[in-house]
């Protein structure tokens, strides 16, 4: 196979790649031509014939690749004159663009960003078990579209560990199979939203579901919270109906604390008589480590207002990209029309593994030694923390952060920034207030972190916190 041109031969004949079909291989030769403007509009190609014979191929290869350019329009044949370029193709800059730098592999994690997970091998084993069982043999399911909610087996499985672990009211036919939490409050917002809604959001809290309300049409409007949760009495009263409040009532997100029953109850009182959603993100329930998880807000619902979400990212790891809702059966009509736009169905081969893992034993005894770890590791959080700043905080009951409070006028994000050149990554909390004064603090991550790490890390951050002089509470 020739892949030069002899010095005679005119633009109009390619330069052929060594492998590769070479009817393609022409095809595309010439269309790179026509498109850089070498070849003009109205230009006449070399017949078939030739062609071949220059490059050494079939001329069967050449009448292909000229068939390829009439039929896409790059190239007109005309009876008893030949083919010639198109009078009008696509114009692209002769000189190639320059070739895009390399993108970075990712950085490794840095001691208390939020979102990382520690593997379990013991777990990973049975996942990659599992898997290759699948893949082994085949089931059907694989091999056509699925159910827009999920298959039925992981949502079944789903269930019922959401019926004994959390309380929660629900059966297979419920549960929505989402990428992910996000994903679910976006379906959601989308359903239930007309432009200018209100949805109450806790104050501080979660910024992508205040982006979720803001992306589609709504309008995101604080709640104060305090020692018990989000306060619906200090709510500001908007023009128009609240349509929706978005919740972390048993661990919420930054704060930590845990919504009170009292709240609970009238949350619930509220959201019967007024016809609005409740929203509960229940993101980390299975983090408890004094006592048994709290009972779901929604396990408590009678009139059929919460919507309750969760994920496997915290627990597994979040590269499985598997969360869940449970809906309402109104809800869950709108939301499939509106997943069938975009997303015809979630994964099926992990979902049929992630099933067994749930069913066999494997899920609840990862959670044990999963929790363990995370507890140290807050443990050892708190102990450095401690030592290099005095009795700062007290280690958090549920969860896999901590905030770290610091007393106006510390700039939290002015710390953040200098933490991050030293090497720890850390969470401002004063941008995540909407309608309250903000203040400053740093959110921390513990887990997917070993205990020496973040003794290294505190180490760290104490003195990037003594050298811009902030103050913490006393």
């Amino acid at each position: 196979m020739k892949r030069t041109n002899p010095p005679d031969w005119s633009s109009l004949i390619p330069v052929l790649p060594a492998e590769g079909p070479r009817p393609r291989a022409i095809y595309l030769a010439i269309r790179r031509l026509i498109e850089s403007g070498l070849v003009p509009p109205g230009a006449k190609l070399p017949t078939t014939r030739d062609l071949s014979g220059r490059l050494g191929v079939s001329r069967l290869a050449a009448v292909t690749a000229f068939e390829l350019l009439v039929a896409e329009g790059f190239a007109e044949a005309r009876v008893g004159a030949g083919t010639f370029v198109a009078a009008a193709v696509p114009s692209l800059p002769a000189a190639n663009p320059a070739e895009p730098a390399a993108e970075p592999p990712p950085g490794p994690a840095r001691p208390f960003a939020l979102g990382f997970t520690e593997p379990d091998r013991r777990t990973m084993a049975s996942f990659r078990q599992l898997l290759a069982r699948r893949l082994r043999e085949p089931g059907p399911e694989h091999f056509r579209y699925g159910d827009l909610r999920g298959g039925l087996e992981l949502r079944a499985a789903i269930a019922a560990y959401l019926r004994t672990a959390r309380g929660v009211r629900c059966e297979a036919s419920q549960i929505l199979v989402t990428s992910g939490t996000q994903q679910a409050l976006d379906l959601i917002m989308r359903a239930i939203l007309l432009p200018g809604d209100a949805v109450w959001l806790e104050d501080p809290g979660y910024a992508p579901a205040r982006a979720a309300v803001v992306n589609n049409g709504g309008r995101a409007i604080g709640v104060p919270v305090d020692a018990e949760g989000l306060d619906l009495t200090a709510a500001a009263v908007p023009a128009g109906r609240v349509r929706a409040v978005y919740v972390t009532p048993s661990h919420q997100f930054p704060l930590g604390v845990t919504m009170s029953m009292r709240r609970r109850l009238a949350l619930l009182d509220w959201a019967a008589r007024s016809g609005a959603w409740l929203l509960e993100d229940d993101y980390d329930s299975e983090f408890r480590y004094a006592g048994p998880p709290l009972t779901a807000l929604q396990g408590m619902d009678g009139a059929g207002r919460v919507t309750y979400l969760g994920t496997f990212s915290k627990v597994l790891f979040p590269g499985l990209r598997v969360g869940y809702a449970v809906l309402p059966q109104e809800l869950m009509e709108r939301m499939l029309r509106l997943r069938a736009q975009t997303d015809r169905h979630p994964p099926s081969l992990t979902e049929g593994a992630l099933a067994e893992l749930l069913t066999g034993g494997h899920f609840a005894a990862h959670l044990r030694r999963t929790r363990r770890r995370c507890q140290a590791a807050r443990d050892a959080l708190v102990g450095a923390l401690r030592r290099q700043l005095g009795p700062v905080l007290e280690p958090p009951g549920q969860g896999l952060h901590l905030v770290l409070p610091l007393a106006p006028p510390a700039d939290d994000q002015a710390i953040a920034t200098a933490a991050a050149a030293a090497g720890v990554q850390v969470q401002p909390l004063s941008p995540l207030f909407i309608d309250a004064a903000p203040r400053p603090g740093l959110v921390l991550g513990f887990s997917g972190f070993a205990p020496p790490e973040l003794e290294a890390a505190a180490a760290v951050l104490a003195g990037v916190i003594r050298a811009a002089g902030s103050p913490l509470p006393g």
